[in-house]
Protein backbone atom coordinates (compact mmCIF):
# COMPACT_ATOMS: atom_id res chain seq x y z
CA UNK A 1 0.00 0.00 0.00
CA UNK A 2 2.89 2.32 0.74
CA UNK A 3 4.21 2.11 -2.83
CA UNK A 4 0.75 2.92 -4.22
CA UNK A 5 0.47 5.94 -1.96
CA UNK A 6 3.86 7.23 -3.09
CA UNK A 7 2.87 6.79 -6.73
CA UNK A 8 -0.33 8.75 -6.23
CA UNK A 9 1.56 11.53 -4.43
CA UNK A 10 4.07 11.77 -7.28
CA UNK A 11 1.25 12.11 -9.83
CA UNK A 12 -0.07 15.11 -7.92
CA UNK A 13 3.21 17.02 -8.17
CA UNK A 14 3.47 19.76 -10.83
CA UNK A 15 5.28 18.68 -13.98
CA UNK A 16 8.17 20.99 -14.96
CA UNK A 17 7.41 23.01 -18.09
CA UNK A 18 3.64 22.76 -17.74
CA UNK A 19 1.47 25.79 -17.13
CA UNK A 20 -0.95 28.01 -18.99
CA UNK A 21 -0.35 27.87 -22.77
CA UNK A 22 1.10 30.99 -24.41
CA UNK A 23 -1.21 33.48 -26.05
CA UNK A 24 -0.71 33.37 -29.82
CA UNK A 25 -0.73 36.54 -31.91
CA UNK A 26 -0.72 37.33 -35.61
CA UNK A 27 -0.53 40.61 -37.50
CA UNK A 28 -2.51 41.80 -40.51
CA UNK A 29 -1.46 42.59 -44.10
CA UNK A 30 -1.78 46.04 -45.60
CA UNK A 31 -4.81 46.62 -47.83
CA UNK A 32 -4.82 50.36 -48.63
CA UNK A 33 -2.33 51.94 -51.02
CA UNK A 34 -1.85 55.07 -53.12
CA UNK A 35 -4.31 55.26 -56.00
CA UNK A 36 -1.63 56.24 -58.52
CA UNK A 37 0.41 53.02 -58.18
CA UNK A 38 1.32 51.41 -61.51
CA UNK A 39 -0.32 48.14 -62.55
CA UNK A 40 2.53 45.81 -63.51
CA UNK A 41 2.66 42.76 -65.77
CA UNK A 42 5.80 41.22 -64.28
CA UNK A 43 6.14 38.51 -61.64
CA UNK A 44 7.79 38.81 -58.24
CA UNK A 45 9.11 36.31 -55.72
CA UNK A 46 9.96 37.11 -52.13
CA UNK A 47 12.72 35.49 -50.14
CA UNK A 48 12.27 34.91 -46.41
CA UNK A 49 13.60 38.02 -44.66
CA UNK A 50 17.00 37.59 -43.06
CA UNK A 51 17.04 38.27 -39.31
CA UNK A 52 19.44 37.74 -36.46
CA UNK A 53 18.81 34.93 -34.01
CA UNK A 54 17.18 37.22 -31.47
CA UNK A 55 14.39 38.13 -33.89
CA UNK A 56 14.18 34.85 -35.84
CA UNK A 57 11.84 33.33 -33.29
CA UNK A 58 8.17 32.98 -32.43
CA UNK A 59 8.71 34.97 -29.23
CA UNK A 60 7.55 38.60 -29.02
CA UNK A 61 10.63 40.74 -28.46
CA UNK A 62 11.07 43.75 -26.19
CA UNK A 63 13.94 45.99 -25.15
CA UNK A 64 14.22 47.85 -21.87
CA UNK A 65 17.64 49.19 -22.87
CA UNK A 66 19.25 49.62 -26.30
CA UNK A 67 21.65 46.72 -25.63
CA UNK A 68 19.39 44.08 -24.05
CA UNK A 69 16.80 41.94 -25.85
CA UNK A 70 14.07 40.21 -23.84
CA UNK A 71 10.71 38.55 -24.58
CA UNK A 72 7.20 38.85 -23.26
CA UNK A 73 6.20 35.93 -21.04
CA UNK A 74 3.59 33.46 -22.35
CA UNK A 75 3.17 35.36 -25.63
CA UNK A 76 4.17 34.13 -29.08
CA UNK A 77 3.67 34.82 -32.76
CA UNK A 78 1.90 32.12 -34.76
CA UNK A 79 5.13 31.61 -36.75
CA UNK A 80 8.75 32.70 -36.63
CA UNK A 81 8.82 36.46 -37.16
CA UNK A 82 10.62 36.38 -40.57
CA UNK A 83 8.17 33.79 -41.95
CA UNK A 84 5.19 35.72 -40.62
CA UNK A 85 6.49 38.94 -42.18
CA UNK A 86 7.10 37.20 -45.52
CA UNK A 87 3.49 35.96 -45.56
CA UNK A 88 2.20 39.44 -44.75
CA UNK A 89 4.36 40.93 -47.51
CA UNK A 90 2.88 38.53 -50.08
CA UNK A 91 -0.67 39.20 -48.90
CA UNK A 92 -0.06 42.96 -49.02
CA UNK A 93 1.18 42.76 -52.62
CA UNK A 94 -1.89 40.71 -53.51
CA UNK A 95 -4.15 43.23 -51.76
CA UNK A 96 -2.75 46.02 -53.93
CA UNK A 97 -4.32 44.35 -57.03
CA UNK A 98 -1.49 45.90 -59.06
CA UNK A 99 0.73 42.89 -59.78
CA UNK A 100 0.05 39.88 -61.98
CA UNK A 101 1.79 37.31 -59.78
CA UNK A 102 3.66 37.26 -56.47
CA UNK A 103 4.79 34.32 -54.34
CA UNK A 104 7.45 32.71 -52.20
CA UNK A 105 10.78 31.77 -53.75
CA UNK A 106 10.21 28.15 -52.67
CA UNK A 107 7.19 27.68 -54.97
CA UNK A 108 9.40 27.82 -58.09
CA UNK A 109 7.60 30.76 -59.71
CA UNK A 110 9.30 31.97 -62.88
CA UNK A 111 9.94 35.52 -61.78
CA UNK A 112 11.14 38.76 -63.32
CA UNK A 113 12.26 40.17 -59.95
CA UNK A 114 13.33 38.87 -56.54
CA UNK A 115 12.75 40.92 -53.41
CA UNK A 116 15.45 40.27 -50.82
CA UNK A 117 14.88 41.72 -47.38
CA UNK A 118 16.32 41.94 -43.89
CA UNK A 119 14.24 42.31 -40.74
CA UNK A 120 16.53 44.59 -38.75
CA UNK A 121 14.22 45.81 -35.97
CA UNK A 122 11.06 44.13 -34.71
CA UNK A 123 10.63 44.84 -31.01
CA UNK A 124 8.78 46.91 -28.41
CA UNK A 125 11.07 49.49 -26.80
CA UNK A 126 10.64 50.76 -23.24
CA UNK A 127 13.13 53.61 -23.48
CA UNK A 128 13.16 56.50 -22.87
CA UNK A 129 9.55 56.59 -21.58
CA UNK A 130 7.46 54.28 -19.39
CA UNK A 131 5.14 53.19 -22.23
CA UNK A 132 6.53 51.00 -25.02
CA UNK A 133 6.80 51.92 -28.68
CA UNK A 134 7.17 49.29 -31.37
CA UNK A 135 9.96 49.78 -33.89
CA UNK A 136 9.98 47.93 -37.23
CA UNK A 137 12.81 48.31 -39.75
CA UNK A 138 13.05 46.33 -42.99
CA UNK A 139 15.79 46.80 -45.57
CA UNK A 140 14.81 45.69 -49.07
CA UNK A 141 16.79 45.02 -52.23
CA UNK A 142 15.03 44.47 -55.57
CA UNK A 143 16.94 42.17 -57.92
CA UNK A 144 16.15 41.97 -61.63
CA UNK A 145 16.35 38.61 -63.40
CA UNK A 146 17.98 37.00 -65.27
CA UNK A 147 20.90 39.42 -64.86
CA UNK A 148 20.58 39.26 -61.04
CA UNK A 149 21.53 42.90 -60.57
CA UNK A 150 20.26 45.05 -57.72
CA UNK A 151 18.14 47.80 -59.24
CA UNK A 152 17.14 49.40 -55.94
CA UNK A 153 17.80 49.30 -52.22
CA UNK A 154 15.78 51.03 -49.53
CA UNK A 155 15.18 50.87 -45.78
CA UNK A 156 11.71 51.30 -44.35
CA UNK A 157 11.15 52.25 -40.71
CA UNK A 158 8.13 52.94 -38.56
CA UNK A 159 7.65 53.53 -34.83
CA UNK A 160 4.20 53.18 -33.25
CA UNK A 161 3.54 54.01 -29.59
CA UNK A 162 1.39 51.64 -27.55
CA UNK A 163 -1.58 53.29 -25.84
CA UNK A 164 -0.94 51.31 -22.66
CA UNK A 165 1.50 48.73 -21.33
CA UNK A 166 -0.81 45.80 -22.01
CA UNK A 167 -0.22 42.93 -24.41
CA UNK A 168 -3.20 43.82 -26.58
CA UNK A 169 -2.00 47.41 -26.94
CA UNK A 170 1.56 46.29 -27.71
CA UNK A 171 0.30 43.93 -30.43
CA UNK A 172 -1.81 46.75 -31.88
CA UNK A 173 1.32 48.90 -32.01
CA UNK A 174 3.18 46.07 -33.77
CA UNK A 175 0.36 45.90 -36.33
CA UNK A 176 0.42 49.65 -36.92
CA UNK A 177 4.21 49.86 -37.28
CA UNK A 178 4.50 46.85 -39.58
CA UNK A 179 1.50 48.04 -41.62
CA UNK A 180 3.21 51.35 -42.34
CA UNK A 181 6.40 49.57 -43.40
CA UNK A 182 4.49 47.14 -45.64
CA UNK A 183 2.62 49.98 -47.37
CA UNK A 184 5.79 51.83 -48.30
CA UNK A 185 7.63 48.60 -49.18
CA UNK A 186 4.93 47.49 -51.63
CA UNK A 187 4.65 50.91 -53.24
CA UNK A 188 8.43 51.30 -53.61
CA UNK A 189 8.79 47.82 -55.11
CA UNK A 190 6.05 48.34 -57.71
CA UNK A 191 7.38 51.74 -58.77
CA UNK A 192 11.05 50.69 -58.83
CA UNK A 193 10.35 47.44 -60.65
CA UNK A 194 8.15 49.11 -63.24
CA UNK A 195 10.80 51.71 -64.01
CA UNK A 196 13.34 48.93 -64.56
CA UNK A 197 10.92 46.88 -66.65
CA UNK A 198 10.41 49.87 -68.94
CA UNK A 199 14.15 50.42 -69.17
CA UNK A 200 14.00 53.61 -67.16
Amino acid sequence: MLSIGLALTACDLPVPGQGPPPSLYRLTPKSTFSKDLPTVAWQLVLEVPVADAGLSTTRVALQKTPTQLEYYARSSWTDRAPLMVQTLMIESFENSHRIVSVGRESVGLRADFILKSELREFQAEYFPGPLPSVRVVINAKLVQLPRRIIIGSQSFESVAPAKADTMSDVISAYDEALGSVLKHLVEWTLITGQQAAKGG
